[in-house]
């Protein structure tokens, strides 16, 4: 869980075109822009490897935006990275404060092994929830050990931190769990199948 900021150093940007951006990145750059609390949106440049660090493995990374002897608390919502190689392109940031609970969509992880000869089928890889900006889970975590064929975890069954709300429908299916086709079923079936096809050929 995101207790902790993450610290970035970042200047105002000045410059801005599609020219203005290509000459940021090639300087190991990246533009970024925060809104939020009724201000006007404010761009910044970033580094982009310690940009990079910051944001792997967390969709809503919670951040300290130094801003030339300026603090800004956000949030990660938005953040494009480079379809090929490692890299992030563009961040837009969320201005928090430390007593609000936002609203954010955290992916969904399964953990635990369903019982034998079933399959899961994550059905939502998202969850929209309601969580304290300081407190915001990086994972939602679904435990399918031992869960038979037939059955489906809803939202309202996952087991969320303290202060998490979930907004998306209760009743929605997150994984399901089904029984496994095996080969060995489905070639008796084959076989039977094209006996009747020779026999009507016939």
């Amino acid at each position: 869980m995101s207790t902790n900021a993450i610290s970035l150093d970042a200047t105002d940007r000045t410059e801005f075109g599609k020219g203005s951006s290509r000459r940021a990145r090639r300087a190991g750059q990246v533009p970024a822009v925060v809104y939020g609390h009724g201000t006007d949106p404010r761009h910044l440049l970033l580094d982009e490897h310690a940009t990079r660090l910051a944001l792997r493995g967390n969709e809503n990374a919670l951040v300290e935006l130094n801003v030339e002897g300026e603090t800004l608390l956000a949030i990660a919502k938005d953040v494009q990275r480079h379809p090929i190689r490692p890299g992030v392109q563009h961040v837009d940031f969320l201005l928090v404060n430390r007593n609000e609970k936002v609203e954010v969509e955290v992916p969904v992880v399964v953990t635990g092994e369903s019982a034998p000869g079933t399959i899961h089928m994550i059905e939502l890889a998202h969850v929209l929830v309601s969580a304290p900006a300081i407190a915001i889970p990086e994972t939602i975590d679904v435990d399918i050990t031992g869960i038979e064929a037939g059955t489906a975890v809803h939202v309202a069954d996952l087991a969320l931190p303290e202060g998490v709300e979930a907004i998306t429908d209760a009743d929605a299916d997150v994984v399901n769990v089904a029984a496994e086709a095996t080969a060995a079923s489905a070639e008796p079936a084959t076989d039977e199948a094209a006996g009747e096809a020779s026999d009507g050929a016939e």
